[in-house]
């Protein structure tokens, strides 16, 4: 009987030693796996070299003297590198009264939203899911405009008109919320008396575009969007304040002022996402821009079918490539990036591609000096900028 016990109790100490060893490799062989996503850390800030410390003076300098003195309510920061050498919040999460706002405080992307849409598409592209050179009509049945591909859409060079316009000009009830089934259902019984552009000619920003991709993304992926962008990139990077907005989460999200401190009313267009309505902050931002650069969620293949321009049609340094607009310097300096309005919501962010710094700029009461965020930019040789506030 006791060598029965003895037998037993070394059975299931060895069994117990195998599992953990086993485990413990595969756990390894798990995170380290080709495409394996891990959560980003922000690394912290212990010290500045001098290149950061002018960074700072200069992302300071402008804090203080175009948005503070403005009355900016919002939230800025600056990196370089991944490495946060500035940041700073100011005012109150419902302007004149509530709480502060603070890192934690989620603001409504508005435009800035279709940088997320556009690589929802890529990584689908990436995966084999998806081509980008194929006719939207292929994934989208029923899509009439049998000519338009879905990098038509992604550079804003479809040809369609903006729903923005053309869904109350075609009588959509504006007591009833549009959806993006709506508007491409509006688009479709419509496309007689709507003026449709030829597709690839030129370059049209047009908010359609990006409700159409946000479709197919839920097409191809077989998830709605809101799961795809959270089980894609906000859980695995770990930004965990962002989100793709439902309109029933009015009350729970973050409102939007007019300049003079007035409420902006939700509207009937409040519902359409991929265009707009991804909520995040500052810092879950920054980790989306440190994913983006350091390869774990992309090839550098297709990051730099995103980061470069297709529309060359008018001379000059702005271009637009997939999902992100471009100043492409003479220099050869190039700022990628994207700006957001929408309600009381404006919103900056910006990578300076050979300098490795990005600048990030959140507000909820409309602020147009917020768009001038690239002033910081001038501490580098190679940024003749000209400020702008396209949206």
């Amino acid at each position: 009987m006791l060598k029965i016990k003895v037998f037993l109790a070394l059975f299931f100490a060895f069994s117990s030693l195998f599992y953990f060893i086993e485990n413990y490799f595969l756990g390894i062989s798990g995170s380290t796996k080709k495409g394996a996503i891990e959560k980003i850390e922000i690394p912290p800030t212990v010290s500045l070299n001098s290149t950061e410390e002018s960074l700072r003076k200069s992302s300071a300098k402008f804090f203080e003297e175009s948005l503070v003195r403005t009355r900016f309510n919002g939230a800025m920061l600056v990196a370089h590198n991944g490495k946060i050498v500035f940041e700073e919040y100011a005012g109150l999460k419902e302007v004149i009264k509530g709480e502060a706002i603070d890192s934690a405080t989620s603001f409504h992307l508005a435009s800035v939203s279709k940088t997320f849409t556009a690589m929802a598409v890529l990584k689908l592209w990436e995966d084999g899911k998806i081509d980008i050179d194929e006719k939207v009509s292929k994934y989208l049945s029923g899509f009439p405009f049998t000519q338009i591909t879905v990098r038509n859409l992604l550079s804003h060079r479809s040809g369609l008109p903006n729903y923005v316009y053309f869904a109350e000009q075609v009588g959509w009830n504006k007591k009833k919320y549009l959806h993006n089934n709506d508007m491409l259902n509006l688009l479709i019984a419509n496309r007689s008396r709507l003026k449709i552009g030829r597709p690839n000619a030129y370059f049209d920003y047009c908010n359609t575009n990006y409700a159409i991709l946000a479709i197919l993304v839920e097409k191809v992926s077989g998830k709605s969007f809101a799961a795809y962008m959270d089980q894609t990139f906000f859980a695995p990077i770990g930004m965990m304040n962002s989100f793709v907005f439902d309109i029933n989460q009015t009350e729970k999200v973050l409102p939007s002022f007019k300049y003079n401190n007035r409420l902006e009313p939700m509207m009937f267009l409040d519902a359409v996402y991929g265009d707009k309505n991804i909520y995040s902050t500052t810092r879950d931002l920054l980790k989306w821009d440190i994913a983006l650069n350091s390869g774990i969620l992309f090839k550098q293949q297709t990051l730099d079918q995103a980061f470069r321009g297709y529309s060359y049609e008018r001379k000059g340094v702005k271009n637009y490539g997939l999902g992100w607009r471009l100043y492409e310097m003479p220099s050869g300096k190039k700022i990628v990036y994207h700006n957001g309005w929408w309600h009381g919501n404006n919103t900056v962010f910006s990578k300076l591609m050979q300098d490795s710094t990005t600048i990030i700029v959140l507000g909820n009461k409309f602020n147009r000096n917020i768009y001038q965020a690239k002033k910081i930019a001038g501490i580098f040789t190679g940024y003749g900028i000209q400020l702008d506030d396209d949206e």
